[in-house]
């Protein structure tokens, strides 16, 4: 009997844990909107980064543009001091996701178990080398559905992501009130 009483003791205490954590959050977010001129300045600079990709992808008849793209945008234009945002992330950890997941394809194939070991693996080894990029999450789940080859790491990781960065470089510093990279490495 006093076993059962310690289980269900031990259970509550879990749950209460648990729920009491949530409770002590509030139900309404803080809204803290940026300056228009700062909106328009993310807006310029991340249209500009994808039409110039898509640009250079149609005329040079290669792919250089990909759906994480759009997430990098938000980062390296919506919020460029996020250490998310800085080049060795963008380059580092959209380089690394692709190699990870190009490596698991290689050995494993697209299961939706290899699926789930390459975004963890890119991720964790990102955390390890200190180039976390959330985008590269989903450029390891396009390397798993798309199964491309080896110059996938090439064109469009590393061409597109220079692209962006160059943008992000120059668009960002046009404006007075921001400065981009924070740092470099």
């Amino acid at each position: 009997m006093l076993n059962h009483k310690k289980v269900r003791l031990k259970w509550e205490s879990y749950w209460f844990k648990l729920f009491g954590r949530w409770r002590s959050c509030s139900l309404t977010c803080p809204v803290s909107r940026p300056h228009r001129r700062y909106v328009f300045w993310t807006w310029f600079g991340s249209f500009i980064a994808i039409a110039a990709t898509s640009y250079l992808s149609v005329k040079t008849n290669s792919p250089l543009l990909m759906a994480p793209f759009g997430a990098t945008s938000v980062l390296i234009f919506g919020v460029p001091e996020s250490p998310l945002a800085q080049p060795r992330n963008l380059i580092g950890g959209n380089l690394l996701s692709a190699l990870v997941s190009l490596t698991i394809l290689h050995y494993l194939g697209a299961s939706p178990w290899a699926m789930g070991l390459a975004v963890s693996t890119a991720i964790g080894m990102m955390q390890l080398t200190g180039t976390l990029h959330p985008p590269a999450g989903a450029i390891a789940l396009v390397v798993m559905m798309t199964q491309p080859n080896w110059s996938f790491l090439i064109r469009p990781t590393l061409e597109g992501s220079l692209i962006m960065l160059s943008c992000a470089v120059v668009f960002n510093n046009l404006a007075e009130d921001r400065t981009y990279p924070k740092h470099w490495l």
